[in-house]
């Protein structure tokens, strides 16, 4: 009954570490693609064809339920992937949606016509790939109408978390900050598009001041993924085990990890 977790590298961990704490019974394989992240800077058709290799992967692991974990890949590949891929036994599902769903007070699956909400002015933060995208607006005008969105690239920082670089990782974060807010002086809200985001998400709340509210997406899709879980339990695999896997070198990767989560774990090669 094994649920998959995929993340171009170290920030699904924090997705991860939300499934746990709601569902702790239940077991989660990881797969980090740490030999080729980060993403947000690779082309579609090459964040797709990796994003399907892991996927995969997964399968093989007994998960017929794999979460993207990864922005880049859920904005970039997700629609194609449903579309062109993923077979009927199967399920792959991305982490804008509940995001989303919480910015505009919607429940799981509410399907109804587009509606004015409260929020008018949002912040949303991410790579460049998923930037480029424009995922987060297209998901977004399904739901909500007479929405300004103004959209980050946040060069840099996954590479300087990936690295362990928290000094650079926090000036980058501060940088970019400033340069959204020359073009969106008074946001309301604040998107962290990235699942490597939350771990910075005290200094983006710095950054952005206290009247902005910051949406991070690990714990909404910890929801999300209980109630989807609930409804449809026939999408629960054949794995039984919890595992970590990685396309890099597992004992580099377990260290940056433990660093990572700041709780040991161990990685093992993909």
């Amino acid at each position: 009954m094994a649920v998959g977790v995929f993340d171009s590298g170290l920030g699904g961990l924090t997705v991860h570490r939300a499934i746990n704490q709601r569902l702790p019974d239940l077991p989660l394989v990881y797969y980090g693609d740490n030999a080729h992240t980060p993403y947000g800077v690779r082309d579609a058709d090459d964040i797709f064809d990796l994003t399907c290799r892991g996927v995969e992967r997964l399968w093989q692991e007994g998960c017929d339920l794999v979460i993207l974990a990864c922005n880049t890949a859920a904005a970039v590949a997700l629609k194609r992937m449903q579309e062109t891929w993923v077979p009927a036994d199967k399920r792959v599902l991305g982490v804008f949606v509940p995001m989303i769903e919480a910015l505009t007070e919607r429940q799981w699956g509410d399907n109804s016509p587009p509606r004015e909400v409260a929020v008018k002015h949002v912040a949303l933060f991410a790579t460049p790939a998923t930037v480029a995208s424009r995922a987060f607006q297209r998901e977004l005008a399904f739901r909500a109408i007479g929405v300004d969105v103004e959209a980050q690239p946040c060069g840099g920082v996954v590479d300087a978390i990936e690295q362990g670089d928290e000094i650079l990782a926090e000036a980058l974060v501060r940088s970019h900050v400033e340069a959204l807010m020359r073009r969106m002086p008074h946001p309301q809200a604040a998107v962290l598009g990235c699942t490597h985001y939350p771990l910075l998400a005290e200094v983006f709340q710095q950054a952005l001041g206290p009247d902005v509210q910051v949406y991070s997406q690990a714990t909404l899709v910890a929801e999300s993924l209980d109630d989807y879980l609930k409804r449809r339990p026939e999408f629960l695999g054949e794995g039984t085990a919890s595992r970590n896997l990685t396309t890099g070198d597992p004992l580099r990767v377990s260290g940056k990890a433990t660093q990572f989560l700041r709780r040991p774990i161990t990685f093992e090669s993909a």
